[in-house]
């Protein structure tokens, strides 16, 4: 590394012991199952909505095997309102496959992880650096805008990564596993709380005299439009509004029943057919339920 980025390296990972959120899935002893529920709940979701329901689930479900017992629409319900309900019977799967090809552990080495269902790049090397204090790039949304404007002077970074940039990151890490580990949560968390997507709380940040896109000026992004996320009226929308119904009922409900609480009925048929696809749902005899 180079002066400007190993001093972003040391001076992030000297902010974060007195800065970071006090997160229960950081807590000493806290294992490898309690971080891979974490961010399974944590992608596209903020960490407050996040905070009850892993409790509750981690509670209920200490270990991969408790859950593997359990039904899909166990899973389902349990997963409540976090949306991207896909995300309960993907974490499901994970812990069958645990607990059949693991013994029940969550695996330590990349390739094993890599294999779990659900479980892509990014939640693998978190699993690895937060849980096992490994060696691995832990590039999220928050990381990548970091280093986007500390190193090249950008609003944002680009909407998904280049081979360029996990290159970079990958020489960016420490040699050292636990200090690698503490810079991937380290640069995380900078993101997260102070150099932030909309309001960025430059006279905070512990590398602003680092940083390019302040020395800058701040310029304005001048890629792609930035859209939030619609919600009303959607598909999403009414595919979480379907859900919520079979939630609520221990019992199948008729496929018209379900379709009829929906304003628009051919929104609810295109709905209730995603549903039934992602396996989030099963339809026996024109009754539609939870799966298994």
């Amino acid at each position: 590394m180079v002066g400007t980025e190993s001093e972003l390296v040391r001076r992030t990972r000297e902010w974060f012991p007195t800065a970071a959120r006090d997160l229960p899935w950081r807590h000493p002893g806290v294992g490898a199952w309690a971080v891979m529920v974490s961010e399974f709940m944590l992608q596209q979701t903020p960490v407050a909505r996040v905070l009850e329901p892993w409790r509750q689930w981690v509670a209920r479900w200490p270990e991969p095997a408790a859950l593997a017992d359990a039904p899909v629409s166990e899973a389902i319900r349990a997963w409540g309102r976090l949306g991207y309900p896909r995300r309960a019977v993907r974490l499901h799967a994970a812990a069958v496959a645990i607990t059949e090809r693991h013994g029940g552990v969550v695996p330590t080495e990349l390739a094993a992880l890599l294999a779990l269902p659900g479980v892509g790049s990014y939640t693998a090397a978190a699993v690895l650096s937060f849980a096992h204090r490994q060696r691995h790039v832990v590039l999220d949304t928050n990381v990548r805008r970091v280093l986007a404007r500390t190193l090249d002077g950008r609003a944002h970074p680009d909407p998904a990564p280049t081979a360029a940039e996990r290159a970079r990151a990958a020489a960016l890490l420490p040699q050292q596993p636990a200090e690698a580990a503490e810079w991937a949560a380290s640069s995380m968390e900078l993101g997260a709380l102070v150099c932030t997507a909309r309001n960025p709380d430059c006279p905070r940040c512990p590398v602003q005299d680092l940083c390019r896109w302040r020395a800058l000026g701040h310029p304005a992004w001048d890629g792609p439009p930035r859209r939030g996320q619609a919600w009303h009226g959607t598909d999403r929308q009414c595919r979480g509004a379907l859900l919520a119904s079979l939630r609520d009922t221990e019992e199948p409900l008729a496929r018209e029943t379900l379709v009829a609480g929906w304003p628009d009925p051919a929104q609810a048929a295109r709905a209730l057919a995603g549903l039934l696809a992602d396996g989030l749902a099963e339809e026996t005899e024109g009754r539609v339920g939870l799966p298994g």
